[in-house]
């Protein structure tokens, strides 16, 4: 059997270590296993895409789920964290659009009340006219602290703000057979973090 020495320490088939351990040996006094280094870790990850163009009708200050980005989780642990990542392109008409993020029927990451603002995790807002071509590219990300092991549902709303509008989801606005059309993806993304 070979022997591979690693900064002085043998390493051979008799060596164990305890469950959660690591062989670390970073120096010739260093004990052969350690603890693995606690928080921050990794737990899972899931991913939810939408390819296809949605459209959505929204009413002013009516949020509407937004079809497909909807992603399950279920934490080993109450103590974990969980950091939700969102991507979402949408081509619209003019105005104001907005975005909240959801845990089951509860609002995360949203700004504070303000008179008739609307609270909301992120927004856009565009001055292109009935035939703009825009698709805006939102990012946001969020860590929150469920406190829960149960499943947990997180997806994403949205609606126009004053008016009614047709939100397009991974679609430019008029949505042409046209060279300067295009269909982009987007993206819902949890992660546990473990504590």
């Amino acid at each position: 059997m070979a022997i591979t020495t690693l900064n002085n320490r043998s390493i051979n088939r008799s060596d164990t270590a305890a469950s959660g351990q690591l062989w670390t040996a970073t120096s010739a006094t260093a004990s052969d296993f350690q603890a693995a280094a606690a928080g921050g870790k990794i737990g899972q990850v899931v991913q939810t895409q939408i390819t296809a163009q949605t459209d959505i009708s929204s009413s002013s200050a009516v949020y509407a789920d937004v079809t497909g980005l909807t992603v399950d989780i279920t934490p080993v642990a109450t103590n974990s964290k969980v950091l939700v990542m969102v991507t979402v392109n949408v081509g619209y008409d003019t105005g104001s659009i907005v975005f909240r993020l959801m845990r089951d029927s509860t609002a995360i990451a949203v700004g504070d009340a303000a008179s008739n603002r609307a609270q909301c995790t992120f927004g856009t807002r565009t001055a292109s006219g009935p035939y703009g071509l825009d698709v805006v590219n939102m990012k946001e990300s969020w860590l929150d602290s469920p406190s829960s092991t149960s499943a947990l549902t997180y997806k994403l709303q949205t609606h126009a703000t004053g008016y009614t509008e047709t939100i397009r989801v991974n679609s430019t606005n008029d949505d042409s057979d046209v060279v300067y059309s295009f269909r982009p993806v987007s993206t819902i993304t949890v992660m546990e973090i473990l504590a």
